[in-house]
């Protein structure tokens, strides 16, 4: 049993109101514990409470009280005795009277009547006495918020678990939740008492019981607080949100249908409303209270609700006809959220109450005006404004009413579509016959614009109805009065339709052709057996797109809304798994569209667009176009190898980024269709093979990237078996290359391809570049058995030149970390191995007298490797390529997060250190023969900054995820943390000219690419740097884009709050650099980034921008002439905000 001497403690802790709030919970939870464990009972914690329960002092009282009752909220599942629980809320119900008392006693009152019958609950009986009690002493309103809430979470608890026992109390319970609830604000209380409001009808639900007496002032109560105006400041951490409350109060509203005449008037007169916020919530009040009132009582209601409707839609602002996306609802509108509720608020009244609200709209003066009015005008330009408004809300109306079920959709067929077939020139001339297209008719009136949209409505509206679900679907007639209208007149409609898709006439407009191809794609389009048009009808819409899309591609409008008809045509074939469509789809649509590579009339990279987007219809269409897309490619390949035709190559290339951009990207997402990516890759290779009179020009070279990114995408998307196949094949073409000996003991013949004058063949540097592609884009876990040879191939074809070799080594090291630590590759190579043949290789060997030496005087001769090369053991050129080369490979080491990364970055500070000129061993400097000139250092140390946007950027040719680059967490942040630090200390040294802008220009890159927030991290000792940075770079005009990021870089630093706060005390340094680069005339972005960070700040403290004032406002003045607007805008922003310092 617990201590006495330590329950008093913890009872006099919680009770000493000077002790801290986490004192108090603490004993709190730590009586509660006792009690839980049966250490206390709670008889006997009553027993020592007694004082502290009864006594005169209000403050002891009242926190002795408290503390039983927080004690019984701990004790929610803990068994109690009924006689306990009786005594208890016994207790609590009088204490209600006590005002002094009062927070505990409603704390207690509520922890008991929570609890649960598994752990023993209250009493009805008891229920009702705290009820009675609560009704009789409590003042709701003139509590605090908490006490407030307490109160109503108490009513609402009688409420919900009690409502057999306070039902007896009547009009007395409902008079004092009345008072309780009156002139609440708060929100979460509010919350709590629309839930009680919405409550109280299950405990009254009769017509003429205590709560229809008193619906009226229930009623008045809840009415103050509609609309909802929420006026509570984001930053009082209040988390109930508007739309809680709303929902809250709608749920009120509609709880009886003892409010419904109280509720619609006010739901209707809010609707007029200038608040869009008003409309809306009146809208959604009303489709709630329709469902929930029931069909006669909204009658009554009918004809209001229906005016006010109307007149909602009638002046909705965004009831303007879309020519952008198509709804997947009708036609395209930018409807606003008050006619999305409107619509749906109409859907639900007919759906409810067909006779009434569809009698009152084929009633309506100002619909029937629209229909007698709909032929006065041709096209869409004709239309007043007001008329269009109209026109389209009438649209809305009968589509939702068409919509709502088959039987208003029958009855708005028979009252509507007669007319509108009329309007648009089409009769009948016996109801047994087609009917057919009066030429007369139709030359005089025209494209009905009114009429045809209309028409098209209904039409959508009977397509999305039989579409909206199986069981309708499965229900729905053929003979019903809506299908056999719409099977007589389709033939007629077809006609109409491809007439006005296919117009070339002036008075045709866009608005007019989008309704002209919506209506063949919706009598394409509907779903199962109930099609209305035969399948020659449906093979002619399909012939009818084709014709535009290969004769009409000039018109752009009319191209892409009818290619997008024919993908989704196309897609709804494979949803529905219409067979016969498909065969018609594929021979129309998929066979001509191929067919149209060998057209020359209509654009080469159109034909590709039309032909790409079809085949994502559906797989087998797909299948088809791959397939013609790789025998356009194979031909125009060939002859670009053989013949070197340029605009064969041009075609290709469009061909293979189609391939890239297109296909790759759908089997991606589709899955299950690898086999076309690997027959692809081996297409490649077999052609290219194959081809020995190679003939490609040197301005073709744009084909080969092309190429290579096709390569890399396909390979990317195989799996680790197929890539093992691919490597291999393209090991073997490889081999057959007469410039790389792969057969031989290829680590000797380094040196002299390496010295050897002669570049590379064109057909051997397609084959390479190809190879490394594939290198570069496979998985860490495929196997590579001659990683040796390849190794020493790349290490000596990337010192030629070749930058893809160079991203290979830079590839195979970086997943070659991931192999080592899980599945050993089959040659038995480790990324040290690797790392160790790549950097310690012997590439370049002399003697002294600068002769390349023989197999017999290798012991006497100088051996020198990569980083000797990056360090100047030759000549510039090399050293140049030696650099880039190390700088792809130090990015794979990086990624992984490897020691050895630290050493590569070491040799490019190396570089960057001279004093004009690179430091050269006295053993090499015979070897060199020559000083390199000024520009050879100045572009050596150049590349050598250059280096590190190789090792901090992110590429999308090589070492992306997306080419299954291993990358270690936080690589970025590591590196710039390791790289600082010794930047700052070199720059701080440099004293040369000559090396300091490339020491700037290497830390700018290392920035540049670093997150930003990292950045923000270490404002303060950055910005002296990032300051003399840009100050170095803008005398260089090769260092403008790097100068423009660094700028970048700086802005971002002023746009952050944080930001701001560490620049302060730098501000004069930053807005003397700034000023400088106002004028700036190498890039109009570098002078409206400069104008936009003194904007930034202007915003700091006064005290230290105001002696920058006059120095800021001469050289903005002269900005304000600047011949690009961007920059004048800007300056005029700037210029305002410094001149209001004051």
């Amino acid at each position: 049993m617990a201590d006495a001497s330590q329950l008093t403690r913890h009872i006099e802790t919680f009770v000493d109101p000077s002790r801290s709030v986490t004192q108090q919970v603490a004993s709190v939870s730590t009586i509660a514990s006792l009690i839980k464990n049966d250490k206390l009972t709670l008889e006997k914690l009553v027993r020592e409470m007694e004082m502290y329960l009864t006594t005169t002092d209000n403050t002891i009282r009242a926190r002795g009280i408290l503390l039983l009752g927080e004690v019984l909220a701990h004790l929610a599942s803990k068994p109690l005795d009924d006689s306990t629980i009786h005594s208890l809320i016994g207790f609590f119900a009088d204490r209600l009277a006590d005002w002094m008392a009062l927070r505990g006693a409603l704390v207690g009152c509520l922890a008991l009547l929570r609890r649960k019958s598994a752990g023993g609950m209250v009493s009805g009986t008891d229920a009702k006495a705290v009820a009675q009690s609560y009704l009789q002493n409590l003042q709701v309103q003139s509590l605090g918020q908490y006490d407030r809430k307490l109160c109503f979470e108490i009513l609402e608890c009688l409420l919900e678990r009690y409502a057999n026992a306070v039902t007896s109390l009547g009009d007395l319970l409902i008079y004092g939740i009345c008072e309780a609830i009156d002139e609440e604000r708060d929100p979460h209380c509010l919350m709590l008492t629309f839930h009680i409001v919405e409550v109280l009808p299950r405990l009254f639900p009769g017509p003429s019981g205590p709560l229809a007496s008193s619906a009226h002032d229930v009623f008045e109560i809840l009415s103050r607080y509609f609309p909802i105006h929420f006026t509570h400041p984001k930053d009082e951490g209040i988390d109930v949100k508007r739309d809680d409350l709303s929902r809250a109060l709608m749920l009120a509203f509609s709880s009886t249908p003892l409010f419904e005449p109280f509720a619609i008037p006010l739901f209707l007169e809010k609707l007029s409303s200038s608040l869009p916020s008003a409309k809306v919530d009146s809208l959604k009040y009303l489709s709630d209270c329709v469902v929930k009132y029931g069909a006669e009582r909204i009658a009554k209601h009918g004809g209001a609700i229906w005016s006010t409707l109307k007149d909602t839609l009638y002046s909705s602002d965004d009831n303007v006809f879309s020519l952008g996306p198509v709804s997947p609802q009708g036609l395209g509108f930018q409807e606003n959220e008050i006619a999305i509720e409107a619509l749906g608020l109409l859907q639900k009244l007919i759906v409810q109450n067909c006779t009434l609200f569809f009698g009152l709209i084929v009633a309506d003066e100002d619909i029937n005006t629209v229909f007698k009015t709909i032929a006065s005008y041709k096209n869409y330009n004709e239309i007043p404004t007001e008329s269009k408004r109209k026109l389209y809300a009438v649209g809305r109306i009968l589509y939702v009413s068409a919509k709502a079920s088959t039987i208003t959709c029958n009855r708005v067929f028979e009252n509507f579509l007669p007319r509108l077939i009329d309007s648009l020139g089409i009769s009948v001339r016996d109801s047994s016959e087609q009917c057919s297209l009066s030429e007369i008719d139709m030359m005089s009136k025209g494209c009905i614009h009114g009429a045809l949209y209309l028409c098209i409505e209904l039409l959508q509206a009977c397509k999305d109805l039989i579409g909206s679900s199986e069981e309708l679907a499965a229900s729905f007639n053929t003979e019903e009065t809506c299908y056999c209208l719409l099977q007589s007149f389709s033939s007629s409609l077809t006609e109409v339709f491809s007439s006005i898709s296919m117009s070339t006439n002036e008075g045709t407009y866009d608005a007019d052709i989008f309704l002209g191809v919506k209506g063949l794609q919706i009598l394409a389009t509907f779903p199962g057996g109930y099609f209305p048009v035969a399948l020659s009808v449906f093979e002619k819409i399909l012939q009818t797109f084709v014709s535009i899309i290969i004769t009409d591609w000039s018109k752009t409008f009319q191209w892409k809304l009818t290619l997008k008809a024919l993908v989704d045509i196309g897609i709804f074939i494979e949803r529905f798994h219409e067979s016969e469509k498909r065969e018609s789809y594929m021979g129309i649509v998929v066979e001509r569209a191929l067919a149209s590579l060998n057209d020359f009339g209509m654009p080469f990279s159109l034909k590709l667009e039309a032909i790409s987007d079809i085949g994502t219809s559906g797989p087998n269409y797909m299948l088809k176009i791959v397939q013609g897309l790789e025998e356009a490619i194979s031909a125009n390949l060939s002859d670009v190898y053989v013949h070197g035709n340029s605009s064969s190559a041009d075609i290709a290339a469009q061909l293979l980024q189609c391939y890239s951009d297109k296909v790759v990207p759908w089997i991606h997402s589709t899955g299950g269709f690898e086999e076309i990516v690997l027959r692809f890759t081996f297409n490649i290779w077999s052609q290219i093979e194959k081809t020995m009179a190679f003939n490609v020009q040197i301005e073709q070279k744009g084909l080969l990237d092309v190429m290579m990114k096709a390569m890399k995408l396909a390979v990317a998307s195989c799996s680790e078996e197929n890539q093992n196949k691919i490597i291999q094949k393209g090991f073997i073409v490889l081999s057959a290359c007469t410039f790389f000996p792969l057969k031989e003991p290829f680590q000797q013949k380094v040196i002299q391809l390496i010295k050897d004058d002669d570049t590379i063949s064109g057909r051997d540097e397609w084959i390479l570049s190809l190879f490394a592609s594939v290198i570069i884009s496979v998985r860490p876990q495929a196997q590579n058995p001659n990683l040796r040879t390849i190794l020493y191939l790349f290490m000596t074809t990337h010192l030629k030149g070749s930058v893809p070799s160079a991203q290979a080594l830079g590839s195979v090291v970086n997943k070659l970390g991931q192999r080592s630590n899980a599945v050993q590759i089959s040659s038995d190579y480790t990324l040290e191995e690797a790392i160790d043949i790549i950097l310690n290789s012997t590439l370049w060997r002399f003697h002294d007298n600068c002769s390349l030496e023989t197999d017999d005087e290798m012991i006497n001769g100088n051996k020198i490797g990569l980083i000797d090369l990056c360090r100047g053991a030759a000549s510039s050129t090399l050293q140049i390529q030696a650099i880039n080369g190390l700088a792809w490979i130090g990015k794979g080491l990086i990624m992984l997060g490897h020691e050895k990364a630290r050493d590569i970055t070491m040799v490019f500070l190396e570089c960057l250190q001279s004093n004009g000129r690179m430091p050269i061993l006295p053993s090499e400097q015979g070897i060199s023969g020559q000083s390199h000139d000024q520009d050879s250092y100045s572009s050596v140390m150049k590349h050598a900054a250059d280096a590190f946007q190789i090792l901090m950027g992110d590429h999308e040719a090589c070492l992306s995820r997306e080419f299954h680059a291993v990358i270690r967490p936080l690589y970025k942040q590591r590196f710039f943390s390791t790289m600082i630090p010794i930047l700052q200390s070199l720059m701080l040294k440099s004293d040369s000219s000559f090396s300091r802008p490339s020491l700037f220009r290497a830390f700018a890159h290392i920035i540049i690419n670093t997150p930003l927030i990292v950045v923000l991290s270490d404002s303060t000792k950055l910005i002296p740097m990032i300051v003399n940075g840009l100050s170095t770079l803008s005398n260089d005009i090769l260092d403008k884009d790097v100068l423009y990021g660094l700028l970048l870089v700086l802005s971002g630093i002023l746009m952050d709050k944080n930001g701001q706060e560490t620049v302060s005390d730098s501000a004069h340094i930053i807005i003397n650099c700034l000023v400088g680069l106002i004028g700036y005339p190498h890039m109009m972005l570098v002078r409206e980034t400069a104008i936009q960070c003194l904007l930034a700040l202007a915003g700091l403290p006064r005290t230290r921008i105001y002696p920058m004032r006059t120095q800021v406002l001469q050289p903005i003045s002269k900005a304000l002439d600047d011949p690009k607007r961007a920059v004048r805008q800007e300056a005029v922003r700037c210029r305002q905000a410094w001149a209001s310092i004051a």
